[in-house]
């Protein structure tokens, strides 16, 4: 691919916008060394990568690989067997820890089904005993664990009772009869030795060994006798301790020189990752889509937009090339954007054989071309003593050697500069060869010569980029097939230019280009009344549907309702059948059991009176199965937001507009709408205050508990990185606020201050955190941080 379509379609730009979408250097450093490709099945394989990891991203958020450096050069220092540094060594744990988080965030995987990525992330070792020995054994890039040997502890140990048998024997000296020898009652050290500092007059009577003096001459810094050996002890211990630490950065850097090609395996693996998730991230910011890929030559843009303007400025345009014609002529007035769609079908062509999305809908589609070449804007050197249109020319015969059948080339304003009738002649025979060589070509021009070759030329196509006269304004549409006008006397007159001059300029119009020109604005009339007329039938098209279909829902859901009345009437009659036959039954069997047995006058009318109150129960059953509500509400009963029951259709809803003068309003249930008369209408009230606080207790009060009851007061942070901490830091503070827990305690250790800064950094941002700070003595010190939130 050559550098100068490159930089003419500004690639550059586009490469260094992904790379700010990457969060490790080695993964910015592919992303400003992308370039495109011409192997479609390393392109597409590219486009799936990149789609893979928008899917994720949609589905659980982006992956960060904060922390991740080159460690190439430590691998080869491993290989021959040397031993790391603190700093080194923290790199490959670093290195490991983006490694365990990789691995969770594909264990994590909403989807069940694997993607191109998988097989990647199951490449990964997470190689936690080495992760987890580092950590143990070293704190920051300045300081090692006690616990990291025995004898670094045992070692520290005797450093401290000397430093303490040291510090009590100066104070001893300096609060006693020493105290008027010196010149200042405190205790300093030079070259690693404690000292105290004495007065000149008095050098004499401190005996010890001198180290310095002050440039004054007024104070001498003393090593006293006593506590000459001490210090001997002192500095002997640092050696060991220096040689101790030695020996523990040499187990580590063993431990770890035994897994170097896993090490470099991940580290290949997260660089790519990272360039891939930065791909998928870039295509978020400008809602980009996979394109189709083939070879075919053919280019079948959707409503693509060019990626370096203002997504709130950028016109889509429609663009289509390849499809029975692969030259397309670009004809309309300057301003219209004609340069703007040149370099879009460029930078699109460029971005899909590069692997990325392109800023256009779905199933648009693009060719795979060998080279792109491009002619595009000023191109006059003052240096080379060439004019504009020496220029182009210059670049133009390179490009006509150059181009072949799988090239793209695209010019813009082919041949202008020149003597306008030289000019056409000579973009034309341009245009000419480049078809005949079946070269896919796209070219802007002003000249009408290449409108009329366009519309007498088979493979040729002519385009143009709307223009509005009325408002002397581009629409920025590319409309295929239909020539553009210049409209210059339109412009020049809505500028003021005298109407007479307009005239003149007419006037000296050739008969056949004033038809010419006459025929295209007859075209655009006839286009733009088509299209009015189109999108007229469309509305009307999608307005049936959508009330064929609002009428296909009611009719269903009434059928239901009715099928389920006759259903529930039909059960309760057979309920009420046998109910009554059974108490008929048990009726004539007490009857003939009275004949038998003898009974009584009034043992029959005991009889018959139980009779009567049963049967006038089932009647008030009957009565209940046949409700009759009714309604007694006016107009001024209703408002926008009522809830209501419509009586006929058995339906609640909420009143969607007001009643109309004969009582008709608009009841919204679920998504049928109705008119429906406020007589056929219930106004349904709202839980009462009671009702609501006991929701509230039973629910908001209940979770409020349940978070005191579970919630630490207390968050350890340790041994995660920034990123991860701030995530987990942002829940738990969420939840200790509902739960009424303050103050909090955030455990993120000493080090080398980096969590706690970033812990720091994120507190102040928070409007619930009323304050914050380290701890104190008791409380952890500097290694603690004690938030408070807000009453």
């Amino acid at each position: 691919m050559n550098k100068k379509a490159l930089s003419i379609l500004e690639f550059d730009k586009i490469t260094e916008r992904l790379s700010k979408y990457a969060t490790s250097a080695p993964g910015k450093v592919l992303c400003r060394k992308l370039m495109p490709s011409t192997d479609l099945d390393y392109i597409r394989k590219c486009e799936q990568d990149t789609t893979a990891a928008s899917s994720r991203i949609f589905a659980k958020g982006s992956l960060g690989f904060s922390g991740l450096t080159d460690i190439r050069p430590l691998i080869k220092s491993l290989e021959v067997g040397s031993s790391l540094g603190i700093s080194e060594l923290l790199s490959v744990a670093a290195l490991l820890s983006v490694t365990g988080s990789a691995i969770r965030y594909d264990s994590n995987s909403i989807e069940t089904n694997t993607d191109v990525l998988s097989e990647r992330f199951n490449m990964l070792n997470p190689l936690s005993d080495i992760l987890n020995e580092i950590n143990r054994c070293i704190i920051s890039e300045t300081e090692i664990a006690d616990d990291a040997s025995t004898n670094l502890k045992d070692i520290r140990r005797q450093q401290k009772n000397v430093n303490e048998r040291i510090k009590s024997e100066l104070s001893h000296m300096i609060s006693g009869s020493y105290r008027t020898y010196l010149q200042d009652a405190v205790v300093t050290t030079r070259d690693g030795r404690y000292c105290v500092p004495v007065k000149a007059e008095y050098r004499s009577q401190v005996p010890g060994m001198i180290h310095d003096q002050s440039n004054t001459g007024s104070t001498f810094f003393i090593e006293p006798m006593s506590i000459v050996k001490l210090n001997n002890d002192l500095r002997e211990l640092e050696i060991k301790e220096s040689e101790e630490i030695s020996v523990i950065l040499s187990s580590l850097s063993a431990m770890a020189g035994n897994y170097t090609t896993e090490l470099l395996t991940n580290y290949d693996i997260l660089k790519e990752l990272d360039f891939i998730f930065a791909k998928a991230g870039f295509s978020h910011s400008y809602k980009g889509s996979e394109p189709i890929m083939d070879c075919d030559g053919k280019i079948n843009i959707k409503k693509g937009r060019h990626p370096l303007i203002d997504s709130s400025k950028v016109v889509p345009v429609d663009i289509y090339l390849g499809d029975g014609y692969e030259q397309l002529i670009i004809t309309g007035p300057n301003t219209g954007g004609k340069t703007v769609t040149l370099k879009t079908i460029g930078l699109f062509s460029l971005m899909g054989q590069s692997g990325l999305h392109i800023p256009a809908s779905d199933n648009s589609k693009l060719t795979v071309f060998n080279d792109i070449f491009a002619d595009i804007g000023d191109e006059q050197s003052i240096e080379q003593s060439l004019s504009t249109f020496s220029s182009h020319m210059k670049n133009i015969v390179y490009i006509l050697k150059k181009a072949d059948s799988n090239s793209l080339v695209l010019f813009d304003e082919l041949c202008a500069g020149t003597d306008p009738t030289e000019g056409a002649a000579l973009a034309i025979s341009i245009l000419r060869t480049l078809h005949s060589k079946k070269i896919t070509t796209i070219a802007t021009t002003h000249y009408s010569e290449l409108k009329i070759y366009a519309l007498s030329t088979d493979g040729v196509e002519n385009a143009c980029c709307e223009f509005d006269v009325a408002s002397l304004a581009p629409t920025y549409r590319l409309l295929i097939g239909i020539p553009g006008k210049s409209n210059a006397f339109a412009i020049s007159g809505k500028l003021g230019l005298p109407s007479e001059i307009i005239e003149n300029a007419k006037a000296n119009i050739g008969t056949s280009a004033k038809a010419f020109e006459d025929v295209i604005s007859d075209l655009e009339k006839s286009r733009v009344t088509i299209e009015k007329e189109q999108a007229e039938i469309e509305l009307y098209k999608k307005e049936i549907e959508e009330l064929k279909n609002r009428l296909k829902i009611k009719t269903e859901r009434l059928d239901e309702k009715s099928d389920s009345i006759i259903e529930k009437a039909r059960e309760e009659a057979d309920a009420i059948l046998r109910e009554a036959k059974e108490t008929a039954d048990e009726t004539i069997r007490d009857f003939n059991k009275a004949a038998k047995n003898g009974m009584t006058i009034q043992d029959l009318e005991a009889g018959r009176e139980r009779i009567r109150k049963q049967l006038e129960k089932t009647n008030a059953k009957k009565a209940a199965n046949k409700p009759v509500q009714t309604s007694n509400h006016t107009a001024a009963d209703f408002h926008i937001g009522d809830k209501v029951h419509v009586i006929s259709m058995d339906l609640d809803g909420t009143v969607h507009t007001l009643p109309d003068s004969k009582g008709f309003l608009t009841v919204s249930m679920g998504i049928l709408n109705s008119k429906v008369n406020i007589k056929d209408l219930i106004i349904l009230k709202e839980a009462s205050e009671t009702e609501k606080l006991n929701n509230k207790k039973s629910g908001i009060g209940k979770l409020k508990m349940n978070k005191t009851a579970s919630i630490s007061p207390e968050i350890n942070l340790i041994g995660m990185t920034s990123d991860e901490a701030i995530i987990a830091l942002d829940k738990y503070l969420d939840d200790a606020f509902l739960a009424h827990i303050s103050p909090v305690r955030i455990v993120h250790g000493k080090g080398s201050g980096v969590l706690r800064n970033a812990v720091h950094n994120y507190l102040k941002r928070q409007k619930h955190v009323k304050s914050f700070r380290l701890g104190t003595f008791g409380e952890g010190d500097y290694g603690v941080t004690i938030a408070e939130f807000k009453d």
